[in-house]
C-alpha cells in the first residue's frame, strides 16, 4: 500500500525544501501506517514477533476486542507461526486437536466442552473456527473449576508471587468484586486467581513449537506481565503481552507500570455498571 502524497500546496516552496517536507510526511504517514494505533492488525502483530508466547487481555464484552483475536488468529495462521490458540474461556483437558478443518461449530463446542451461558459462543466462536479451519488447535487452558476448590485452601499458591505483587493481587480480587467481597474470602480466591495463571502458563509450556507462537486469549488481568500468567512462565519461555483497551486507558499506577508490552485501543462502549448486579445479589 503507497502512502498519500503531499498537499499540492506544498508545491510552492522551493525544490529543495519541499523535498525535504515531502520525505518527513511520507515517513510519518507510513510509520503510523505500519505501526500506529490504527496500523491493520496482522502489522501490530507482527511487530512483535518473534515470540514463543503472545497473550492478549481483552475486556470480554467488547465486540472489536474478538474481531481483533480473530484477526490475529488469521494473520499468524497464514504465515504458519501459530503452534496454537489456548483460551481462558475453555477448562485445560479440552481441545479440538482432534477435529477435521471441515468441523462444524458444535463439534468445535463438545470438544471444548464450551460453557456458553458464561462465555456467548457468538463472541468466541468465530476466532475458535478461525483457527479450526486453519488446522491450528484450540487449547482449554483455565484451571478446572473441579479443581477450583483445592486451590482455595492451597497455602503453596501464597509464595507463587513476591510479596509486593501478592499484595498487589489481593488488591486486584478486591477491585474485580467490587470491593464486596468479605476480607476472609480475599486469599482463597487470591489463591484460585493465582491457580488459574499457573495453569494457563503451564499450557502456554506444553503448546509451544520452536519459530512458532502459542497464542493465549484471556482477560487483561490474566495478561498483565507483573501479575498475571507471564509471572509463572520459566525464564526460557519469550512472552509478549498485549492489552485491548475500549476507550482511554485508566490511570497510570504504580501496579500497571510495564504491566504490558503494546496496549491496542479500541472504541470506548455505553457506560455500564458491572457492580450492580452484585450490589443486589
Amino acid at each position: 500500500m503507497h502512502c498519500p502524497p503531499s498537499p499540492a500546496r506544498a508545491t510552492r516552496l522551493p525544490l529543495p525544501v519541499f523535498a525535504v517536507v515531502a520525505a518527513a510526511i511520507a515517513l510519518a504517514g507510513c510509520t503510523a501506517f505500519f505501526n500506529g494505533p490504527n496500523a491493520p492488525v496482522a502489522r501490530r502483530a507482527a511487530a512483535l514477533l518473534p515470540t514463543d508466547a503472545l497473550i492478549i487481555g481483552e475486556q470480554h464484552d467488547a465486540p472489536e476486542h474478538h474481531a481483533i483475536e480473530r484477526e490475529t488468529v488469521e494473520a499468524l495462521a497464514s504465515k504458519g507461526k501459530l503452534a496454537a490458540l489456548l483460551l481462558e474461556m475453555a477448562e485445560e483437558g479440552h481441545s479440538t486437536a482432534r477435529l477435521d478443518t471441515a468441523a462444524t461449530d458444535a463439534q468445535a463446542q463438545a470438544a471444548l466442552g464450551w460453557n456458553d451461558k458464561a462465555w456467548p459462543w457468538d463472541s468466541y466462536g468465530p476466532v475458535v473456527m478461525a483457527a479450526v479451519r486453519a488446522g491450528v488447535p484450540v487449547i482449554g487452558a483455565n484451571l478446572p473449576r473441579a479443581r477450583m476448590k483445592n486451590a482455595m485452601t492451597d497455602v503453596s499458591l501464597d509464595v507463587q508471587l513476591n510479596g509486593e505483587a501478592y499484595t498487589a493481587q489481593q488488591d486486584a480480587v478486591r477491585e474485580g468484586h467490587c470491593k464486596l467481597l468479605p476480607e476472609p474470602q480475599i486469599v482463597p480466591m487470591t489463591r484460585i486467581q493465582v491457580g488459574r495463571d499457573r495453569a494457563m502458563a503451564q499450557a502456554i509450556v506444553k503448546a509451544r513449537q520452536p519459530g512458532k507462537t502459542v497464542l493465549l486469549i484471556s482477560g487483561a488481568g490474566h495478561a498483565t506481565k507483573v501479575l498475571g500468567v507471564p509471572q509463572h512462565l520459566p525464564t526460557d519461555v519469550s512472552v509478549k503481552a498485549v492489552r485491548l483497551q475500549a476507550g482511554e486507558s485508566p490511570e497510570e499506577n504504580e501496579n500497571n507500570k510495564g504491566a504490558y508490552d503494546a496496549v491496542w485501543r479500541t472504541p470506548p462502549l455505553p457506560p455500564k455498571d458491572y457492580c450492580a448486579g452484585m450490589r443486589t445479589g
